[in-house]
């Protein structure tokens, strides 16, 4: 009987067309136009021509759109009933990681499906928002207010992280951490268990530091002090610092970056490509760009807000804030106000997962805006 009210007909429910025709289609087009400022740098990097970068991404985009629009007016009932064996399939994904992952940069991190080489890890960013969403949802502000009730919580978020940690990618386990983090807040949880948690993380650290890699640990100290080593280990962050200061205000135009153009800077079209375009467009195309990234991402945070259902509310939340650390992190880093962490700039970035991952994560908040006036029943058996 649960299941027939969840999923079958309602009164004056909307055609998929409907809903459809109802999404906001300016967000659409911006989401568009930061994928199409990707094709440019892309383009770029590759010294001028559209392959192999740019018309690789721009085949991924036509697919990451489609799916992301199917995800969008997909009604929100059943991506809570989704939202526990998402979570599971993330681990077995990580799981198959760890037994036939394919090796590269340094990690065993991906898995290779034929038409790309998917990083599970990306993907388990959303699951445990999704899961973490629905564990909340229903709960009242005293059952969510318990220690007992963080249990469940805990286990949810840490397998992944313990995973993906062993690839090893120090940065998707922090962003995981942080999305749920995220969700814990906007479920009411008091502020002292964070205050505790942020007490008992800064006093770990010199603990932790002993568990750090080697690569880790040269990371950390290349971002406090880059010039000890310039043609080493702060080569990347250094020629980033280079570029960045020369495109000055304006840039120094299309394909006329030397920083870019003549190689010196590394991983330009994956995590220093906010670089490359920082350099040829300057402080307003950057700038620019960064506007249109808070357009999309102050949207999200909206229609989380004003969502009727706890479910939508804290999956809008928790992934507003993934998809705000995505950019954050890796603007912060190619400026050297973090270390190197391997985060590429969503859409922007050469590479399907981190795309892929974006434009999930943004189907679902559209489909959180699509049904914002729903209401749900506390253990989400249906309509309340």
């Amino acid at each position: 009987m649960g299941n027939a009210r969840m999923f079958g007909p309602r009164r004056n429910e909307k055609s998929p067309l409907q809903r459809l025709l109802g999404l906001n289609w300016t967000i659409v087009l911006i989401n568009c136009m930061i994928a199409g400022v990707g094709f440019a740098m892309l383009y770029s990097v590759a010294g001028g021509h559209w392959d192999p970068w740019a018309s690789r991404q721009s085949m991924r985009f036509i697919g990451a759109l489609i799916l992301m629009l199917t995800i969008a007016i997909i009604d929100i009932r059943y991506w809570m009933a989704f939202a526990y064996p998402a979570w599971a399939i993330g681990i077995a994904l990580l799981l198959a990681v760890e037994v036939v992952g394919a090796t590269g940069m340094g990690g065993q991190r991906w898995l290779d499906i034929g038409f790309m080489r998917l990083q599970p890890s990306e993907v388990m960013k959303i699951a445990v928002v999704m899961a973490l969403a629905r564990y909340f949802h229903g709960r009242n502000y005293d059952q969510s207010r318990s220690l007992r009730s963080l249990l469940v919580p805990a286990v949810l978020m840490l397998l992944p992280v313990i995973l993906v940690y062993r690839q090893p990618d120090l940065g998707t386990a922090i962003m995981i951490i942080a999305g749920g983090v995220a969700i814990l807040f906007l479920a009411g949880l008091p502020a002292w268990i964070f205050v505790a948690a942020g007490v008992a993380v800064a006093a770990a650290i010199p603990v932790a530091w002993q568990f750090l890699r080697d690569y880790q640990k040269d990371r950390v100290l290349t971002f406090l002090n880059p010039e000890a080593d310039p043609l080493g280990a702060g080569y990347q962050i250094t020629q980033s610092k280079i570029a960045l200061g020369s495109g000055g205000m304006t840039g120094k135009g299309f394909l006329e970056g030397t920083q870019s153009q003549l190689n010196f800077l590394p991983e330009m079209k994956t995590d220093f490509i906010f670089t490359v375009l920082a350099e040829e467009f300057g402080l307003i195309g950057a700038s620019i760009t960064l506007v249109l990234y808070g357009l999309v991402l102050g949207y999200a945070m909206l229609m989380g807000l004003g969502c009727r259902n706890q479910f939508g509310r804290l999956m809008a939340g928790g992934l507003s804030v993934t998809l705000f650390l995505y950019v954050m992190i890796n603007v912060a880093m190619v400026m050297g106000l973090m270390p190197v962490v391997g985060v590429p700039l969503p859409m922007i970035s050469y590479g399907g997962s981190a795309m892929l991952t974006w434009m999930i994560a943004y189907g679902l908040i559209l489909s959180v805006a699509t049904h914002r006036h729903v209401t749900l029943a506390p253990k989400g058996s249906g309509l309340a």
